[in-house]
């Protein structure tokens, strides 16, 4: 099967020893994870932030902050004068603290912010119950800096170099600016209208809110100190989200602040389009936000733009929605990564599709635990392998792992156990997340470095930020290599 990406498509010199041992446990599900956890990893390009945090933490900070747990919705909600929280289990809104003490109540909770536990019922699917947590959870999804802390470590713990988290700061402010203005479908004109309403006027505030919750992460995490947890040493970038399931003037709005949020702000270094794919405002508005996305590139050229697109499957929506989201996403808003991207071969000419993106080395990010838990696709049903023979870039992603209760060690030891993959796949697939990161500067590969350390490399290196990272991963990968050889994993 072919890697789908050129970079460090050879493992150099890196990895025999690892390689034997990975063989010797690949059939073995305990020990096979045990060394993929202990395998140095690249990026993780699709993880929602929010998503990414266990129940377990939310209910934590909900009791930190005097949150309810409404029993008959199960929403984590805010105290009032008229329904403060119970201090009894039979309270129809008992204290979170409450419902943490509690045997009983406590799992109850946790199935209903997570997809633990979870069964598709009449009427109620997997897919509905994964996009619920994010309303039942979302008052206490406000301490951004918790949230951050738990992820990056988590990341860090696994041996992932860079996370690229799709985060909203200020973005609801934004949305507001573009509810306040008249909407028209000229796209060019609109711009102009939303932009002279004040939007660039929010940066500051987007700005400090990262300062903020970064600062607390890093108090949190020790860094800096003797006592610095492995978050520390994690490269974190943002990605701003846009809810699609808004009316077009919140839509565009939020898409031309986080454009213009990234020129100033060299940690937001994208956007992304959010909410369920199969939405009917997101199917309706679909062309419309590819040509808001693309009117947005046209003033903003520097934007990276990563799409959800085909997160689909026959019978979530009616064939007709299934012919062109990948392809609009690509060919029209110029996304350069697309999340998913499931319903590939129900697109039409998909065989066309996939030549067109290996020719724009356009990747895709490949969350097989949530494909699976949201649209029922997994296994031989799945088109990663089609992607990968086509010599589409793959990478390996998380989505929203607090919510899927998994982790990216997780899902690389699903792409092994259901596509068969080598531990040169797994060395390819970590170097292609790093390489089709939106950290700025050159590529290691494409500059021709390899693993040499030449002049010419140290010049690269102390040029990139992409390098460095790259470099970082290939100098774990030989740590990896020797720990292997020493029976230290």
């Amino acid at each position: 099967m072919g890697t789908g990406d050129s970079s460090g498509a050879a493992l150099d010199g890196v990895g025999p020893t690892a390689a034997k041992r990975f063989e010797a446990v690949r059939h073995s599900p305990p020990a096979l994870r045990a060394f993929l956890y202990r395998m140095p990893k690249g990026a993780d390009l699709h993880s929602h932030l929010t998503g990414a945090v266990y129940a377990e933490t939310y209910l934590r900070l909900a009791a930190a902050q005097g949150l309810c747990f409404e029993t008959g919705t199960k929403f984590l909600v805010l105290p009032t004068k008229a329904a403060p929280c119970g201090d009894t289990t039979g309270s129809p809104r008992p204290a979170a603290g409450v419902v943490i003490a509690d045997p009983t109540l406590y799992p109850v909770a946790l199935d209903a912010l997570s997809t633990r536990d979870a069964l598709p019922l009449s009427g109620y699917s997997l897919h509905d119950q994964f996009f619920s947590t994010f309303g039942r959870f979302a008052a206490a999804d406000g301490a951004v800096g918790d949230l951050l802390a738990e992820v990056v470590d988590r990341a860090g713990r696994q041996g992932e170099q860079h996370i690229e988290l799709m985060v909203s700061f200020q973005t609801r402010t934004a949305a507001g600016i573009g509810k306040s203005q008249p909407w028209t479908d000229d796209l060019p004109a609109m711009a102009d209208r939303l932009i002279a309403a004040g939007l660039a006027d929010v940066i500051p505030q987007a700005r400090a809110d990262i300062d903020a919750a970064e600062s607390w992460m890093r108090s949190l995490l020790g860094c800096g100190t003797p006592a610095a947890k492995p978050g520390c040493a994690v490269s974190v970038r943002y990605l701003q989200q846009v809810s699609r399931t808004q009316g077009p003037g919140a839509v565009f709005a939020a898409t031309l602040f986080n454009a213009l949020l990234a020129v100033q702000e060299p940690r937001v270094v994208g956007l992304n389009f959010v909410a369920p794919e199969d939405n009917p405002t997101a199917l309706a508005d679909y062309d419309r936000h590819m040509r808001m996305i693309a009117e947005t590139r046209r003033r903003f050229p520097g934007t990276n733009v990563a799409l959800h697109a085909g997160e689909l499957t026959l019978g979530l929506v009616p064939p007709e929605e299934l012919r062109n989201h990948i392809r609009k996403a690509v060919e029209i808003a110029g996304a350069t990564r697309i999340g998913h991207g499931v319903d590939l071969m129900l697109e039409d000419d998909p065989r066309g599709l996939l030549r067109g993106m290996a020719a724009r080395k356009v990747a895709v990010e490949i969350n097989l635990t949530s494909n699976d838990l949201i649209l029922g696709v997994a296994g031989k049903e799945h088109p990663f392998p089609l992607y990968r023979v086509a010599g589409v870039p793959t990478v390996i992603a998380t989505d929203d792992e607090g919510v899927s209760r998994i982790d990216l060690t997780h899902e690389l030891q699903r792409a092994v156990t259901e596509f068969g993959l080598g531990y040169a796949d797994l060395v390819g697939l970590a170097r292609a997340s790093l390489e089709h990161s939106f950290l700025p500067g050159g590529s290691l590969w494409e500059e021709g470095c390899g693993t040499a350390a030449s002049d010419a490399c140290r010049a690269v290196l102390e040029r990139s930020e992409k390098a460095r990272v790259q470099w970082r991963l290939e100098e774990a990968l030989r740590r990896f290599e020797r720990e292997v050889g020493e029976g230290k994993v």
